[in-house]
């Protein structure tokens, strides 16, 4: 069963999640500002989901996490909770 480890911002709008991004692609901490901007509670710990397999997060999620590039910043992710940026930490198959 694939798994992975990953980290996320979850926002209200996919204009906030535009510019959390470039924020971070400008080089922004991505743990800083999860703890800041993340309304999920993994936002504490810098938006760690720690790990997880295929088919354990919603589709739009799920999907993005195990086809989505490496160590980038990956997003708007649209889901029924709002939007995600995410970063794939690791992978296996």
């Amino acid at each position: 069963m694939p798994k992975a480890t990953a980290r996320h911002i979850l926002v209200e709008t996919e204009e906030k999640c535009e510019e959390l991004k470039k924020k971070i692609e400008g080089g922004a901490d991505f743990a800083s500002i999860a703890q800041e901007q993340s309304k999920c509670p993994s936002g504490r710990n810098g938006g760690d989901l720690g790990e997880f397999s295929k088919g354990q997060m919603v589709p739009e999620f799920d999907e993005a996490v195990f086809t989505g590039e490496l160590n980038k910043v990956l997003g708007p992710i649209k889901t029924q909770f709002g939007y995600h940026l995410v970063e794939v930490t690791s992978r296996t198959d």
